[in-house]
């Protein structure tokens, strides 16, 4: 799912910043891109719906088949579909990577995990869609450890400011981290009224 669409531009219409990158530019200019970026739009309450949908699409990098396939899961949970949607998402391999502080940018992540750089309970394993279950232990593979982006890892290069969420624990001297247990909805960090996303596909 690598668009070649320019992150930043992609960030302006959605309205949310993609990567740390797109965070200055979305700052300096919240608008849509484009000469008609800053005109007053018309919005309709399918149109509401597709973005928030479209919006939850790119913060996890995903085809809109796999967000079907998702929400489809998420369907035969008990409790809100929405909140089950989000959690299923997060227990993305690439999210957690992400998560993890061992990459920057979900693409980042994405990339690490296809290219074989990282192993789930010592197999290595290079689906990015692997979905992650409580106990899981994930690291950097031996071999890919001095690579350069991993070294960075360590050293705390790719930590936000935000706090790692609760349902990981990680070691990044070790490039490694443990999903202790399911997320809550409320400590994903991911904009999005999911609500919304729900409307979309039951309409």
């Amino acid at each position: 799912m690598n668009q070649s669409r320019p992150k930043v531009k992609k960030s302006r219409a959605l309205g949310i910043a993609l990567t740390p990158k797109a965070v200055k530019y979305f700052e300096a200019r919240p608008y849509p891109p484009g000469e008609h970026g800053r005109g007053r739009k018309q919005s309709s309450d399918y149109k509401v719906r597709l973005l928030e949908k479209q919006r939850l699409r790119a913060q996890y990098d995903i085809s809109e088949r796999q967000m079907a396939r998702a929400y489809d899961r998420a369907r035969k949970v008990e409790g809100k579909t929405g909140e089950a949607l989000i959690i299923e998402l997060e227990r993305r391999l690439d999210a957690l990577v992400l998560r993890s502080g061992i990459a920057r940018t979900i693409y980042q992540a994405r990339q690490m995990v296809v290219h074989g750089h990282i192993s789930v309970n010592d197999r290595k394993v290079d689906k990015p869609s692997f979905r992650v279950r409580p106990g899981d232990v994930v690291m950097v593979r031996e071999r890919s450890r001095e690579k350069h982006p991993f070294q960075v890892a360590r050293e705390g290069g790719y930590d936000t400011d935000g706090e790692t969420p609760r349902y990981l624990e990680v070691n990044l001297p070790a490039l490694a981290f443990r999903l202790d247990r399911d997320p809550n909805r409320k400590e994903i960090p991911v904009i999005c009224d999911e609500q919304l996303v729900v409307e979309y596909y039951a309409r």
